[in-house]
């Protein structure tokens, strides 16, 4: 009796979750180039199109910022909901990488580059009202350097299981593309998924693969890479400020 029943509420549910699919109406995907005034805006559809429109009274007006992704109705163009950041997929990918648990105790020998590591990642991230109350700017990235097999990734894997934030693990050598630009905007929108999700902490490895000498000569493919560690610095050290993101490098 009671096993027919919830095998025919599972059927029931399952018929009426596919009666609405099928009644839906699909959407449009737009975004906001600029407010007009307080209750209309002016967007551009995917299909290339401006259009002042409004938006729901249920949708947050101060996220509807230029920029931002919004749905619009297909029939009154009226903004439903805003959409969050368009991410690579190879940003997610970066975002799953398990670095395992390895603890502190772990690590032996590197007992005050773990003191400095915490004092320059877990401290700004974990109190940053310390760097705010003695007034000074808290580290925005740090370098380990040094041949193989002294311990670098692993201290970046112990730095990660004991901290409670999101990790980006990037492999430098892995986001140089052939195409010109292409690097730069995967930089771009790995910084960009890292300030929506803060705190963030971005692990780049094999970091001498962008971190060239500059030189004015050479192929296109030397030049994508120049630009590449610029679009880096510029994410580091330019008018954006990082927040709760701190840059994890090694070399």
């Amino acid at each position: 009796g009671r096993e027919n029943l919830r095998a025919a509420k599972k059927e029931f549910n399952k018929t009426e979750d596919d009666l609405k699919s099928l009644q839906s109406v699909g959407q449009i995907i737009g975004e906001v180039l600029r407010p007009l005034d307080n209750e209309r805006l002016i967007v551009k559809a995917s299909s290339g199109p401006r259009y002042v429109v409004g938006c729901r009274s249920k949708v947050d007006k101060e996220k509807l910022t230029s920029g931002t992704r919004v749905v619009l109705d297909m029939t009154t163009l009226t903004i439903m909901r805003a959409l969050p950041r368009e991410v690579d997929p190879v940003v997610y990918n970066m975002l799953h990488e398990d670095p395992g648990n390895v603890s502190y105790s772990a690590v032996g020998g590197l007992s005050d580059q773990i003191r400095e590591l915490r004092e320059s990642i877990e401290l700004p991230l974990m109190n940053p009202e310390l760097f705010l109350r003695v007034g000074i700017k808290p580290p925005k990235g740090v370098l380990l350097y040094g041949p193989p097999g002294t311990g670098k990734t692993l201290l970046a894997r112990a730095i990660a299981s004991n901290i409670d934030a999101n990790f980006l693990k990037v492999v430098s050598s892995a986001i140089i593309d052939k195409y010109i630009g292409e690097s730069a905007r995967l930089i771009r929108e790995m910084f960009g998924y890292a300030r929506d999700h803060q705190p963030c902490i971005i692990f780049m490895d094999e970091i001498d693969a962008i971190g060239g000498r500059r030189f004015s000569e050479g192929t296109s493919a030397d030049r994508e890479i120049q630009r590449t560690l610029m679009e880096l610095l510029n994410q580091l050290d330019g008018f954006d400020q990082l927040g709760k993101v701190n840059c994890f490098d090694l070399s």
